[in-house]
This record gives structure tokens, C-alpha cells and sequence, in this order.
């Protein structure tokens, strides 16, 4: 049996828009305002990051199986919206409980379904656009828009409802996923095991230091995706203006993917990747000891069109060049797993230990110092030609 209805036509780029927005509305909710909840019913500061790095374990483990999943039954649509299904019934367990270990147990059995759709989107988007990958960006942004337009209602809402609030935002949104999930419709993919493999590809010194750099990129972010929420908060900020700071960061992200076929028609890939690690180096230090001033870290959020949206236009770019149409959904898989599975993982169990006794400063310095390393990788490991080469 299967849960798509819907052929294939010319509205599938639209179809897949309004999954990008319900998908990262989830996010613009879950990312900012999940933490003060745990933090409001008494999970301590490493609680609350082993919570919170769950998710990337989850993102490190599934979308590899899911990826072969998909790529060997040649149905991707169907197991994004299974996954869907699956990630929206197992979220019903946090209103169950508020101890450790069960909401553990909860958030790894949502993000092992939530984390397998992505990476399908990722390629089903790609293989849509056949030949104008330029225009991904342009897609994509309607995940940012659904991030702006639920990070801004939730922040609202919280300075009147309680912080509970949250569940049921979560759970609606996550509905919505699945509403939008049952409309897309299954790309031209082989199945029955006649996708070729991608270990020759994934042995080049290139491909192993953009994906050990995107690692990096992801560890760096920890601090941000665990504490950016109360680490604004404890600096006498409400709850309203920590969702603008977080929409801000947004929409630079939103003007960077609308920039970027023209961006890339002036500048290399390597130029783009260079830049923006060097300006997440800025960035993370700029909230680590600027806190306390408002035009700092309204820059700083301006950054996030660099540190995140050219970094992964660009790193999608890169992927898209090396990597065959029938290999997306495992490459796409991959570097989920490496950079925000594994990186997001080890970067929020390392801003939970440096927390409480090293403080929000050198937590955040130790980010910028992790954006170094993958600046000195794409710099000293990916050069120019490698990044022009294309798949054979």
C-alpha cells in the first residue's frame, strides 16, 4: 500500500516548496523554543544537551539506511511520507512525560523518521530541476520562510501562553509535514539495486575534506542550536525578540539563496566556502562576547546567510557536480550523517560540558575555533579544480 496519491506533473516543485515549509516551520519551532521547555520543567544544562543532540545521532544513523531504502525500491515520495507518519505518532509521547530518560527515548523515535526525509527531498528536489540546479536556491527558501513565519508566531505567543505551548505547535506543524508529504510525487529513479556505487567518489581527498569540513561547520554550530535560545534570554532579551534574532538570521539566509544563481556565476565554489567559514569564525565570536549589545548580534544573525545559507548552497553545488543522479540519495544521506548528524551531535554534547563551567563566551569561542578548522580544510584540501570537475 502506499500513501502518495498524487502523479507526477508540472506543479512538483511547488509540491515540493510547501513540504520545505512545513518541514522547517517544525524546525522554527522546535530549535529555538524546545530548549526553554526543558529548561522551564527542570532538565539541567547537560540534560538539556544530550536531549537536544539526539536528534543529530539520529541524523548521523538513519539517513544512510533510509538513503539505500529509497535508492534500491526506487520510491522515495513513499518513505518521506511514512516518515512523516511515524515522526508526527511518536512525538505524542512528550505529553506523557518529564522525565530524562523516556523523552530520550521519545525524541531519538522521532528524529530516526524525521531524519530520513530530508535528504529524499534533498535529491527529489534536485532531480527535478534536471540541468538548473541554480535555481535550488530558490526552492528552498520556502523552508526559511516557514522557519520566519513560526519562529516569530511561537515567539509571540510564548511572552502571553505558557511554555507548553510548544508541544501543541510542534504536533500541528508536524501534521502539516505529513498533509504535505502525501502530495509529492515519485521522481524517475532506478530501483532493484541498478544504482551505482559511490565509494570510488567518496575515497577523492576532495570529497573527504568538504564533507570533514561540513563536519566542522556543524560542530561549530552546537552552541547555537542548544543555548543560542537562553543564552539570549539570560541576557535580558524576551521571548519575542529571541524569535526575531532567530528570523533575522533567516531571512539573510533567504536573500543568499535567492542571490545565489547569480553568485555563482561571478564567484567559484571555493571562493563561497572559503568566505563563509572565515565569517562563521566572526560570527560565533561576536555572540560569544557581544551579547549584551543589541547591533552585535543583529550582525552576527545577519551572518547566517553566509554560515549556513552559501555554505550549503555551495556544498549542495559540490555534491550535485560529483555525485550521479541515482547517487544523490545516499550522497545526500552522507552528508547529513557526517556534517549535521555527527557534527551537530559532538558540537551540542561539547557546548553541554563547557556550559556551566567555562560560560556562554568560551563556549562560543570554541565554536569560532571549530569554524577555523573547516576553513583551513576547504582551504588546504579542496582546491579550485576539483570543485569544476563533474561527475563521469
Amino acid at each position: 500500500m502506499t500513501l502518495n496519491p498524487s502523479p507526477a506533473g508540472p506543479g512538483g516543485l511547488g509540491r515540493l516548496a510547501g513540504w520545505y515549509f512545513f518541514y522547517f516551520a517544525f524546525v522554527g519551532v522546535f530549535a529555538p523554543y524546545f530548549a526553554l521547555y526543558l529548561q522551564d520543567i527542570g532538565q539541567s544544562a547537560w540534560e538539556i544537551a544530550v536531549l537536544m543532540s539526539a536528534p543529530q545521532v539520529m541524523r548521523l544513523l538513519a539517513p544512510g539506511p533510509w538513503g539505500w531504502l529509497a535508492d534500491r525500491v526506487g520510491r522515495r515520495a513513499a518513505v518521506v511520507q511514512w516518515a512523516a507518519f511515524g515522526s508526527a505518532l511518536c512525538f505524542c509521547g512528550f505529553f506523557f512525560t518529564r522525565e530524562h530518560l523516556p523523552m530520550l527515548a521519545a525524541m531519538a523515535l522521532v528524529w530516526f523518521f524525521w531524519s530520513a526525509a530530508l535528504p529524499l527531498v534533498e535529491a527529489m528536489t534536485l532531480e527535478r530541476l534536471a540541468g538548473q540546479t541554480e535555481r535550488y536556491g530558490r526552492v528552498r527558501l520556502w523552508g526559511s520562510v516557514g522557519f520566519i513565519a513560526s519562529v516569530l508566531g511561537m515567539g509571540a505567543a510564548l511572552d502571553r501562553l505558557p511554555i507548553e505551548t510548544v508541544l501543541w505547535a510542534c504536533l500541528l506543524i508536524l501534521a502539516g509535514v505529513l498533509a504535505s508529504a502525501l502530495t509529492l510525487a515519485e521522481t524517475k529513479v532506478g530501483a532493484g539495486g541498478t544504482a551505482p556505487p559511490i565509494g570510488d567518489r567518496l575515497r577523492q581527498p576532495a570529497v573527504i575534506a568538504l564533507l570533514a569540513a561540513c563536519f566542522f561547520m556543524s560542530v561549530a554550530h552546537g552552541p547555537l542550536y542548544v543555548f543560542y535560545s537562553i543564552h539570549l534570554v539570560d541576557h535580558g532579551y524576551d521571548k519575542s525578540a529571541v524569535g526575531l534574532f532567530w528570523s533575522l538570521g533567516v531571512l539573510a539566509e533567504i536573500v543568499v539563496f535567492m542571490l545565489m544563481p547569480r553568485l555563482m556565476r561571478h564567484c567559484s565554489l571555493r571562493a563561497i566556502l572559503l568566505a563563509s567559514f572565515a565569517l562563521a569564525v566572526l560570527r560565533f565570536a561576536l555572540i560569544g562576547w557581544a551579547a549584551d549589545h543589541a547591533l552585535a548580534l543583529l550582525f552576527a544573525q545577519l551572518l547566517h546567510g553566509a554560515t549556513f545559507g552559501a555554505y550549503h548552497a555551495a556544498a549542495m553545488a559540490a555534491l550535485i557536480r560529483w555525485f550521479a543522479p541515482a547517487q544523490q540519495a545516499r550522497a545526500q544521506g552522507l552528508y547529513g550523517s557526517i556534517s549535521f548528524g555527527a557534527g551537530g551531535m559532538v558540537g551540542g554534547l561539547i557546548s553541554g560540558q563547557a556550559w556551566d563551567p567555562l560560560g556562554a563566551g568560551m563556549t562560543y569561542s570554541l565554536a569560532a575555533l571549530f569554524a577555523a578548522c573547516g576553513l583551513f580544510l576547504v582551504w588546504r584540501g579542496v582546491p579550485a579544480s576539483a570543485l569544476a570537475e563533474r561527475r563521469p
